[in-house]
């Protein structure tokens, strides 16, 4: 059996190798084979995510009965890091006594009890403290669960790939693509420290920048990978000021304890919350990662990216949806809940964007034709729900928006790949409106798009079910315990928001699959007289992500399996964390289950009624409401407005700056060129080449000499 540090090596390092080779003998070598080293390279990366899974999941069992002796060892929660070599070091990078630091500290310390004392490491030492990046790896039960659904939903993918690809001339540089963008996704989960987090966030935003425009033939698709990539340098912005912010507060990068300083996310803190930085200081930190977060998982206002990312091949969108890219920033955020939990405000606001975002996105998806586009937007509003679980401020609500990033994965996978099933049928149209009553031509793809929609709008005993409901539970006992306090307003606006917006999601789901596969059956030109269901390589992944689907969900809640496995993560074990656990049952979970049911079933009942007929009414309403219609399928006219605020004024300053570089500084600096110039030709004609000229010139010279002299 391997070790955990050797697993922690070999889950990246398959990836890795895999992209390499297929970038080096895929175009002369492997060609039409050039997915084998892909296949091959991530589904042991799976396999071995899966040992890794277990491995963790038996030796924090056996810390979480050792009790007296974890107590005894002030050890939080379960972790194991493997440094695999120190990256660099920068001596002395932050001078002793640090102004930022030591304002921080004061913030933080300020008000605290007597006798409280302060690590001889942090950043108020009289040492300089010195900045050590390290590729350092852990293993807590957070990374498990991160490697297992990015390692298993990428394999179903890339084998999905196989027959979705197959006539692309781009073939080898798609699975070179893809096995790096595996690399980075599973380094970024994996990696202990900000700064090594922060590099491989930045590269899964080239990989997604070279997916969705892998087809950069296509001016639309060029556009929509740019347009991703510089959206999301807004959030990683934001990013890296936060890291600049944690290194002068804690003068170190490190989740875990060194023998130089405390890691941030480290057993010292942890074992004594009241040590992190509170005050402003505490909410600049989390705002400013929360803005990376917006940005890499696709919420309000940074959400604009990820529609018009559809426009890569259907695999790509799969795997950007479900698996990787867009759950970091719910990860990250998970990830840093010690540092959340201190600041109040950034939990709100944490809340109020992901109902923001879960609100409006799943108001935009009600009127879009464009089937992927549909589920770009529910993509969003379902991402919006994982973050209204973070930011309810405790613990069952974090680990629920962990559960819905867990189940998520599976049924979005499926829906999107099913969309590119019926896109690979049709021709490449995926537009709704050209096409329709594929129930018979595609029954293997009809069956399982049924099942993920299900899903999705969170029927029981789907997937979706146990993780939504989760969620409005962890809203519902929140405004329970916080019946008398100041925000109960805000929790009770939140969770009757959340309901809404499942009914939408239900209503908005159902109608693109009525759409679909009922009705009159309309095939498109495109698709000629071949339309047909996909074949066996695109439907088996279909069949596998539909079975996990339907058992997944209860699988992992029953018995609180994912909730008690996910809480012996260090930064949700220790103390500060442990004591959001609501005191007892107050029975309110059972009552949310059969409210939010109902509101599904209404929403699918409602598209039922209007898209199984002749669809008049849908006419009549567009009609009647179309001030709203249009509002919704405008997008709330959201990417005029940012061309209006942004766009055109930033061309306006850049045609303004070409204008002043080539008429003034261009003309200065060619002035002052010419002026050597001037002055050489001036004098040229002296060069005549006549003995005479030159000893009268000498002459000449001679007797303004002497004149001067004489004066």
């Amino acid at each position: 059996m391997f070790k955990i540090e050797t697993l922690m090596v070999l889950i990246p390092g398959l990836p890795l190798l895999s992209a390499i080779i297929t970038a080096a003998l895929g175009k002369w070598l492997l060609r039409s084979r050039s997915h084998w080293p892909a296949v091959l390279a991530v589904g042991g990366a799976c396999l071995l995510s899966v040992l890794l899974l277990f491995q963790v999941r038996r030796e924090a069992a056996a810390l979480h009965e050792a009790g007296d002796a974890q107590a005894a060892a002030h050890a939080v929660g379960y972790e194991k890091t493997y440094t695999v070599w120190t990256w660099a070091v920068v001596s002395r990078a932050l001078p002793a006594r640090a102004t930022f630091g030591q304002q921080a500290s004061e913030t933080s310390h300020s008000a605290d009890p007597p006798g409280t004392t302060v690590p001889e490491d942090s950043s108020t030492s009289a040492d300089a403290r010195s900045l050590e990046i390290g590729i350092t790896l852990r293993a807590d039960p957070l990374t498990a669960v991160m490697l297992v659904t990015v390692t298993l939903i990428s394999l179903l993918v890339v084998i999905y790939s196989i027959g979705y690809m197959h006539d692309d001339v781009g073939y080898w540089r798609f699975f070179t693509y893809v096995s790096l963008f595996v690399f980075s996704m599973t380094m970024l989960v994996s990696a202990s420290n900000f700064a090594l987090l922060y590099v491989f966030w930045e590269a899964v935003g080239l990989c997604s920048y070279l997916l969705i425009g892998f087809w950069f033939t296509r001016p639309a698709a060029a556009a929509a990978g740019m347009k991703a990539f510089l959206v999301n340098r807004v959030g990683d912005f934001g990013f890296a000021l936060g890291l600049f912010l944690l290194w002068t507060t804690y003068g170190t990068l490190n989740f875990h304890d060194t023998a130089a300083a405390p890691g941030i996310l480290g057993q010292t803190l942890l074992a004594d919350p009241s040590q992190y930085a509170g005050g402003w200081v505490a909410t600049a930190i989390c705002l400013l990662l929360l803005l990376g977060a917006c940005g890499k998982s696709a919420q309000f206002p940074l959400h604009v990216w990820l529609p018009d990312a559809m426009e890569g091949p259907t695999p790509v969108s799969a795997l950007i949806h479900a698996a990787t890219m867009v759950t970091a920033g719910v990860y990250m955020v998970t990830r840093c809940t010690p540092l959340y939990l201190v600041s109040a405000d950034a939990q709100q606001v944490v809340l109020l964007v992901g109902m923001i975002t879960a609100l409006l996105a799943a108001a935009i998806a009600l009127t879009q034709t464009d089937l992927k586009r549909v589920l770009a937007y529910s993509t969003i509003s379902q991402l919006g729900y994982m973050f209204i679980g973070l930011g309810v401020g405790t613990l069952p609500g974090i680990v629920a928006g962990m559960f819905h990033l867990f189940t998520h994965a599976f049924f979005k996978a499926l829906l999107f790949l099913g969309a590119g099933s019926v896109m690979h049928a049709m021709g490449g149209v995926i537009d709704m409106r050209r096409f329709g009553g594929l129930r018979r031509r595609m029954p293997v793809t009809h069956w399982t798009f049924l099942i993920g929609a299900l899903a999705l709008a969170a029927v029981a005993p789907f997937a979706g079910f146990w993780s939504k409901d989760a969620i409005v539970a962890a809203i519902s006992q929140r405004v329970q315990d916080d019946h008398h306090g100041a925000s109960v307003a805000l929790y009770q606006w939140v969770f009757w928001g959340s309901l809404f917006t499942a009914g939408l999601t239900a209503f908005y789901t159902f109608r693109a699959f009525f759409l679909t596969f009922y009705g009159e059956e309309q095939i498109p030109e495109e698709a000629g007289h071949h339309a047909h269901e996909s074949p066996p390589v695109m439907t088996w992944p279909l069949i596998v992500l539909a079975a996990a689907s339907v058992f997944v969900g209860w699988c992992f809640q029953r018995g609180q399996r994912f909730d008690h496995f996910l809480m012996q993560t260090p930064s949700l074990a220790f103390s500060s964390a442990q004591a959001t656990l609501p005191a007892g049952e107050h029975g309110g979970h059972g009552n949310v289950a059969v409210v939010s049911t109902l509101v599904a079933l209404i929403g699918i009942g409602l598209a039922a009624y209007l898209y199984l007929g002749d669809r008049w009414e849908v006419a009549w309403i567009a009609r009647r409401l179309r001030w709203l219609y249009t509002i919704s399928y405008r997008r709330f006219f959201i990417d005029p407005i940012y061309m209006a605020l942004f766009v055109w004024p930033l061309r306006g300053l850049a045609a303004f700056s070409y204008w002043l570089d080539r008429q003034c500084i261009d003309r200065l600096v060619d002035w002052v060129g010419r002026v050597p110039l001037a002055i050489g030709a001036s004098v040229r004609a002296l060069q005549s080449g006549l003995l005479p000229f030159y000893a009268m010139a000498m002459v000449f010279g001679l007797l303004v000499l002497i004149g001067i002299l004489v004066r």
